[in-house]
């Protein structure tokens, strides 16, 4: 046993070079006795020993990984249980798959919602991504065939089934208000050749995204008003007006709501179902009472000309909503009498006053050329000809009210052409019409702040689908899909991803972060995870794994959303 241990650095003369040995003494017997003596060597033996051991102690190269949208994203597909509920309905994984259907389709919904690509780039997109560490799926089971092959093992019936299911769970685990509700449409342009006779979804119509050469694909949602989740799906030719489809969503919601409260042993309550002028037809109000659903809508003003002449003074505000301003009557809509209220909103007004800024602008830019090549004097067009020209740049019905024209001459070289925007008639159209709606509902019972609440709840759905239209994340776009069949499963998986993002931004707003989904998104992605990769001694190179420096809207970001569970271990 040693008393006492010292450890030193001894010089040693040795052919007049100094060398160095690392001595340890100790007392033995209370004597003073040398334990060990290490050989160290030349002072550039022992620099060149520090160098060597510093570089060993630096990684060789980096590697920055997707981390927190990938995470928050996939702990959203884990608390729905997608790929369980899948699997159900599809059946087990086959015994030369890589994954079940289920995990194919999640993580297909899971790349629409943060980083919207196609299948055959998929498996190069995934190992740019810490996801292969915490899901345990590797890249090389990923190959786009893959997706195919369970994209076909799901029928039509089968992703009805799966989005039931997938909506009684989110009813369930979030506890959703499913009482009011929204519908709308909309429609998504597509690359599908003309000649492809194997996508009728697929046709020619009214594009919302202009693109009239396209054929393009209808998609309606009903989402709940609490959160903007979408409960129900239609996908529909492209060339079917909005309005026709809007019965089939309301049978689908019906359906939907007696098996949900009869699996809980309820009556079913009352469903109030909220829609916008685009969906408005005596037949849906009757289909709608026919199911008894109640309403809340809207009619284009026109329907009620005599309310738009009340002054302003006829309206009193609307507690909640600042500066917004109702009347209510009842008047004869869809073939009876109902309840009617007219609101102005002061933003919506000032909103329609810069359009019509825009549209006229634009319009005498036209009025100005075509006024600049008569007074050349060179024309051979006729009256008629310059006055239908005139019409056609006039066609905007606020502009014909607001923009007078004068075309003077007899002759086409005498033609002259002047304009100008009648303030009177542009004061008169802003007070009649501009930042005016008509609401229509069979809810008499609701006081007047609900009823403006309940429809303004409809532009959840409008944001769905402009969240949808959205390149960079919960996209419908790129589809990379020719048949009925894949249509319908890619539309499936861009919903399932639409529903996980705003369970997502419900979720992080009721822990008191209100963000949009494209800012919630942006702010998990900058959560990524660094690959530090040492030098070998023979083997495995030596990995470390960690987190970059994170905000503090981040570090409650991985809060809200548990990303420890997902984190590397350092």
């Amino acid at each position: 046993m040693y008393d006492l241990k010292v450890v030193s650095l001894y010089p040693k003369k040795i052919g007049g070079r100094t060398y160095y040995y690392l001595r340890e003494m100790a007392r033995v017997d209370g004597k003073p006795t040398m334990v060990s003596e290490r050989y160290l060597g030349s002072v550039d033996d022992i620099a060149a020993a520090v160098a060597a051991r510093d570089a060993a102690s630096l990684p060789e190269r980096t590697r920055h990984l997707a981390f927190g949208d990938v995470a928050a994203a996939w702990g959203m597909v884990e608390r729905l249980d997608v790929v369980g509920l899948v699997d159900e309905v599809a059946g087990p994984r086959r015994s030369d798959a890589g994954a079940s259907v289920g995990t194919y389709l999640a993580l297909a919904a899971l790349n629409r919602l943060v980083a919207p690509r196609s299948k055959a780039a998929f498996a190069q997109w995934w190992a740019t991504t810490a996801a292969d560490r915490f899901t345990k799926i590797p890249a090389r089971v990923l190959d786009h065939r893959r997706f195919w092959d369970a994209m076909h093992l799901v029928s039509e019936a089968d992703l009805l089934a799966i989005e039931r299911r997938l909506a009684d769970r989110m009813i369930d685990v979030f506890g959703l208000d499913v009482s009011a509700v929204a519908l709308d449409m909309t429609n998504f342009a597509t690359y599908i050749d003309t000649g492809n006779d194997r996508a009728p979804l697929a046709q020619r119509g009214k594009a919302k995204q202009k693109r009239c050469d396209l054929r393009i694909v209808g998609l309606g949602l009903v989402v709940t008003r609490d959160g903007g989740i979408p409960l129900v799906s239609h996908a529909y030719p492209g060339n079917r007006p909005d309005v026709t489809q809007s019965t089939a969503l309301i049978d689908e919601l019906v359906r939907r709501h007696a098996a949900l409260t009869a699996a809980r042993g309820r009556q079913p309550g009352e469903v109030t179902v909220v829609f916008d002028a685009g969906q408005n037809s005596t037949a849906n109000v009757a289909h709608l009472a026919s199911r008894w659903l109640r309403f809340v809508g809207s009619i284009p003003p026109s329907g009620c000309a005599d309310l738009l002449v009340l002054p302003a003074s006829a309206r009193t505000p609307v507690a909640g909503f600042d500066g917004l301003t109702a009347f209510e009557a009842r008047r004869g809509v869809h073939g009876t009498e109902r309840r009617v209220i007219l609101t102005h909103s002061p933003t919506l007004h000032a909103g329609q006053a810069r359009g019509l800024d825009q549209t006229i602008t634009k319009a005498g830019r036209r009025l100005d050329e075509l006024a600049a090549t008569l007074a050349r004097g060179r024309t051979r067009r006729g009256r008629d000809q310059v006055q239908a020209e005139i019409a056609n740049i006039c066609a905007d019905p606020w502009v014909r009210r607001t923009v007078t024209t004068t075309l003077t001459g007899d002759s086409p070289a005498e033609h002259r052409l002047t304009w100008a925007v009648d303030p009177a008639a542009r004061a008169a159209l802003e007070d009649e019409i501009f930042g005016k709606r008509v609401l229509v509902t069979d809810r008499d019972d609701w006081p007047v702040v609900d009823v403006v609440a309940a429809y303004r709840s409809q532009s959840d759905a409008e944001f769905a689908f402009r969240q949808l239209k959205d390149p960079h994340v919960v996209s419908f776009s790129p589809m990379h899909h020719w048949t009925d069949h894949t249509i319908r499963v890619h539309t499936f998986t861009c919903v399932l991803a639409l529903q996980a993002a705003h369970l997502m931004r419900r979720h992080a707003a009721q822990a008191g972060l209100e963000l949009s989904v494209r800012v919630l998104l942006d702010e998990l992605a900058g959560i990524q995870e660094t690959v530090m990769i040492y030098p070998s001694s023979g083997g495995r190179p030596k990995v470390r794994r960690m987190l970059t420096q994170t905000t503090p809207t981040q570090d409650r970001l991985a809060e809200i959303f548990g990303l420890a569970r997902w984190a590397p271990r350092i």
